[in-house]
């Protein structure tokens, strides 16, 4: 359960109580069923004829997929058998004759009863009993239509699964964008070019495992649960655990956990992970999403910038064959080398402003002027100069930048810059207008974290809720050395966004946030 924070800090005093779910309340847990009557009565009436309207197996000799590319070879597979399983769509019953669509996660064929080619009662069953959403396995032999349309013609069939509630209408599908992220699973059945979408998002995670492991580096799992948040500027959800009679929460970052790993000895560590921040939600942020965070020993910033460039680069020439992504009226070029340029050169060539050629003062009635959020909060030249990049050169950041040199005031757990002073060894890469990856060479200085944490914790009590605890098991941690180390973020929901070329988060996540219905 997340909880409401107050203006000042975390409270310690939750209850268990607090934290209980009534399970008994049905409204807590489930909308109303939106069973067909129609269906349930055709349901009967198939358990009246003594049939399992749910059996327990199929047994199939290809997908649709494979028999599709069999129509390669007609002549030679022209009349061969098969069994195959799917959903049923499209229904069009024609006197002797019925038609439909079946399918599968990879395709869809036409398949085609006819009465006389199967047992009158099978053929009596389906017709009178079988609908569009129904699940069924079929055998039947391979053959065209007069109008060339590849098909099977069916010989056997066994209904798999009866469905109870109503596909949408055939030619209007699925269009409301609210009911598809609600009932995703009736997105996927619906609108095949949805489920394109996660296929890609699967092969993209499985290509970002292989290229990282390829380079011998292990995958890892930290905490979820946390008694401690950090790793970003975030604010956290929290809960109770009623047996250890503690607060948790709901990890915002791997980072410092990976990074003890590094301690302890592994020089090369990454993890695929959820994370939780208690934000926001719009097109670009869930307050549930993935990411990859990637460590490497005796490396540094500039080591995770050529890892994080090579890496988007061969994905997207793997996933989609090329180097250019269309993103609304942008195309993006991917192709290496990608532009590199401080933060402060960045405010220079996009926004023509020299940060350090004006006082604070007159930086603050710059940020009015255009009206920027929260300048009020800027009290240095670093703090101005990260709020006036965000205001007014991100968006315009369309084809793969990494912006370096940070201020320190917003960089914690990065290494103070070796030749720069007030700065510290940190990128953030920027695709679309969003940005994408961030990395640091990574603060080993145990003393310095401290000092850094302690301001963290400083502006958290004052009522600045994103930002960070002391945590001083890492801080002990790093008593015992880390070596010199890179690290790099990278978010998978937005790197899918980017290669699918959707500008909502939601489309690529599979269930995403929403408020309750009533």
């Amino acid at each position: 359960m997340s909880i409401e924070l107050n203006n000042t800090e975390i409270s310690d005093k939750i209850t268990p109580s607090d934290n209980n779910v009534n399970l008994s309340d049905d409204s807590n847990l489930l909308e109303n069923r939106v069973f067909d009557d129609s269906k349930i009565a055709k349901l009967n009436g198939i358990r009246s004829q003594g049939l399992n309207p749910y059996p327990y197996k199929f047994e199939k000799n290809g997908d649709i997929c494979e028999i599709l590319k069999k129509f390669d070879d007609f002549e030679q597979n022209e009349g061969s058998t098969v069994r195959t399983a799917g959903r049923l769509y499209n229904i069009r019953k024609l006197g002797k004759m019925i038609f439909a669509d079946l399918g599968d996660q990879g395709g869809r064929i036409q398949v085609t009863l006819r009465k006389g080619n199967l047992p009158d009662e099978n053929f009596n069953t389906f017709k009178n009993f079988v609908d569009s959403g129904d699940i069924i396995g079929i055998q039947g032999e391979l053959f065209r239509t007069k109008r060339g349309e590849n098909s099977i013609s069916v010989s056997e069939f066994s209904l798999l699964s009866k469905s109870l509630c109503a596909l949408p209408e055939k030619f209007h599908g699925l269009k409301d964008i609210e009911t598809r992220y609600r009932k995703r699973y009736l997105d996927l059945i619906v609108n095949a070019e949805k489920r394109e979408i996660f296929v890609m998002r699967s092969k993209l995670i499985s290509e970002i495992r292989r290229y990282l492991t390829d380079r011998e580096f292990l995958e890892f799992e930290t905490p979820v649960l946390q008694t401690v948040y950090g790793g970003a500027n975030a604010r956290p959800f929290m809960t109770f655990h009623n047996c250890l009679g503690q607060n948790l929460f709901l990890r915002i970052a791997p980072e410092l956990y990976l990074k003890r790993l590094v301690v302890g000895g592994y020089e090369k560590v990454f993890e695929i992970c959820k994370n939780f921040r208690n934000e926001d939600i719009d097109t670009t942020h869930n307050p549930e999403f993935t990411m990859i965070e990637v460590y490497e020993a005796y490396m540094d910033y500039n080591d995770m910038m050529d890892l994080t460039e090579g890496l988007i680069s061969e994905l997207v020439f793997k996933l989609t064959g090329g180097y250019e992504v269309k993103m609304g009226e942008n195309t993006i070029n991917l192709r290496s080398p990608w532009k590199r340029i401080s933060m402060e050169d960045a405010l220079k060539e996009y926004a023509g402003l020299d940060v350090f050629a004006h006082s604070l003062e007159e930086l603050k009635k710059i940020a009015i002027e255009n009206r920027i959020e929260d300048y009020e909060k800027a009290k240095t030249y670093g703090e101005f100069l990260a709020l006036l990049f965000e205001g007014l050169v991100e968006d315009k950041l369309i084809n793969p930048t990494f912006i370096y040199d940070f201020p320190v005031e917003n960089s914690p757990l990065a290494k103070n810059h070796r030749s720069k002073e007030g700065f510290v060894e940190r990128f953030e890469l920027f695709l679309n207008g969003w940005e994408l990856a961030n990395g640091y060479s990574e603060l080993n200085d145990p003393l310095e974290q401290e000092r850094r944490f302690e301001e963290q914790d400083k502006k958290r009590k004052l009522g600045d809720l994103e930002a960070q605890t002391v945590d001083y098991d890492f801080i002990n941690a790093l008593g015992f050395g880390l070596p010199p180390t890179g690290g790099m973020g990278l978010g998978i929901d937005r790197l899918t966004m980017i290669l699918a070329g959707l500008e909502s988060i939601k489309e690529v996540i599979l269930f995403p946030q929403m408020k309750r219905e009533d």
